[in-house]
């Protein structure tokens, strides 16, 4: 099994729940003693049994073709839990050397569900990772995001191959954040940096695989109109983005023109890990319909929008969303507290709700 997930989202935390960091059978790839210790990695992990942790995974990613000869073995004593902090496209070993033999999950931050609906708004203010959020103050929980931010920049991105400098890259980032939750134009882009527009796009796939942002793709449905086809960027924790805008504080959050982006990415992110589609996308016409997230889900189409507002209302979008990608139900989420239908099909939900497992098994209405 591999864990996988953002750098202190909390993956060695929960590892240690089951084997302790004292014993034989845990490896932490960022302590110069284990990285001694699995010098001869088939003599070191070979008598082991049991649950056997191996964090940072993706420090060493020579140990996956040991770790295959080892779990080929009959009646195998050990399973191995790896812990990593980057996507399984970076991982190319294990998926070369394991495959069939290793399952991923990921761990996002903290959810709504794990700290209660009455705390939803210092979430959205300082995101997911358990040390921003459960800081003293917002300024020290703003102090540990922008250390945060500057030891990705400086050490996880060049871990895997980053060339620019320093400067050029918090540069893109900052200018990232004034893409959030809008379709980015690498191009222009690119010509502020005075950098190509395919390094641009290398350097968001790297974000993305290691889980800074998310480029939500566009669907494409077959239809007689010009459909958009780039991807849209969202921060993929909203402590980190609101960060980068220099926002420490909620009442300096509610008087940002970007508030509406914020929101919408934070509810984005606390569906896709609530809900667990087989697949996500957004939908949007040249014409100007849109639909925020279409989620497909055990055979059905879960359409989504994400309001800011008192009392959501049917709009033209959601009647072409609903005609022209044939949804099986559209879910309007916003910040109220009162569950309502707004029409056939449609039903406004407050977003501090559980995203409904069971959406993709029934009607809005």
């Amino acid at each position: 099994m591999a864990l996988i997930g953002a750098r202190q989202c909390g993956k060695t935390t929960l590892a240690r729940q089951f084997v302790a960091a004292d014993s034989p059978n845990y490896f932490d790839l960022e302590d110069p003693l284990s990285l001694a210790r699995l010098d001869e990695p088939m003599t070191a992990l070979g008598p082991l049994s049991g649950l056997v942790v191996i964090d940072e995974v993706q420090r060493r990613p020579d140990l996956f073709p040991v770790l295959r000869v080892l779990a080929n073995r009959e009646r195998n004593p050990a399973r191995f839990l790896v812990l990593g902090s980057a996507g399984p496209e970076l991982l190319r070993q294990s998926a070369e050397s394991l495959a069939g033999r290793i399952e991923y999950l990921e761990l996002a931050g903290l959810q709504v569900a794990e700290v209660g609906a009455e705390n939803m708004e210092a979430l959205w203010l300082r995101g997911g990772f358990p040390r921003s959020l459960l800081a003293d103050s917002d300024e020290n929980s703003l102090a540990w995001r922008k250390s945060y931010m500057q030891s990705f920049v400086e050490r996880d991105l060049p871990q895997f191959g980053a060339g620019l400098a320093a400067p050029t890259i918090h540069r893109l980032v900052h200018m990232l954040a004034h893409c959030h939750g809008q379709v980015a134009n690498l191009r222009a882009l690119a010509t502020a940096l005075s950098i190509s527009e395919t390094t641009v796009r290398r350097y968001l796939d790297l974000m993305e695989h290691l889980f800074l942002i998310r480029q939500l793709r566009p669907w494409h449905e077959n239809l007689k109109k010009r459909q958009v086809k780039r991807p849209k960027l969202y921060f993929r924790d909203s402590g980190l983005f609101h960060h980068l805008l220099g926002k420490a504080t909620m009442d300096e959050l509610l008087t940002d023109p970007r508030l509406g982006a914020s929101w919408e990415g934070f509810v984005l992110e606390k569906i896709l890990a609530e809900a667990h589609p087989d697949h996500a996308y957004f939908w949007a016409t040249h014409a100007g319909a849109e639909l925020d997230l279409l989620l497909f889900m055990r055979g059905r189409r879960i359409g989504v929008e994400i309001k800011r507002i008192d009392a959501p209302r049917r709009t033209p979008s959601m009647t072409a969303a609903l005609r022209d990608l044939s949804l099986d139900a559209l879910w309007v989420l916003y910040p109220g507290r009162l569950r309502y239908p707004i029409s056939e099909h449609i039903t406004a939900i407050p977003a501090s709700e559980p995203f409904p497992a069971d959406a993709a098994a029934q009607d809005a209405c």
